[in-house]
């Protein structure tokens, strides 16, 4: 079992900066792959991007490449989303989630989700 909690959010102008983070408890922080998704109003979940077990390698969603950075801390099973360059359209809950495989498909644990508003 792992839980996860998001921390991090709030309100930020557009062209600002928010670091979100995303603490894990229970097993092993290091077997896991971890991601962050984000859901605006209205619309579905998405995916944001990935970071493998090790952070060696990440992957972002098309919307946020080049703006927002994922890194992880094993030591303190903390998982990070690093946004610059935000937009209006980064508004949205984000989430962050995690998955002994891969979090591109239905990962198995998820947090509370935090809110991110950007102003226009």
């Amino acid at each position: 079992q792992v839980q996860l909690v998001e921390s991090g959010g709030g309100l930020v102008q557009a062209g600002g900066s928010l670091r979100l983070s995303c603490a894990a408890s229970g097993r092993s922080f290091s077997s896991y792959a971890m991601g962050w998704f984000r859901q605006a109003p209205g619309k579905e979940r998405e995916f944001a991007a990935t970071i493998s077990r090790s952070g060696g390698r990440t992957d972002y969603a098309d919307s946020v490449k080049g703006r927002f950075t994922i890194s992880r801390d094993n030591a303190k099973n903390t998982v990070y989303l690093q946004m610059n360059s935000l937009k209006p359209e980064d508004t949205a809950v984000y989430y962050c989630a995690a998955d002994s495989r891969t979090v591109r498909t239905n990962p198995h644990y998820w947090g509370q989700g935090t809110q991110v508003t950007v102003s226009s």
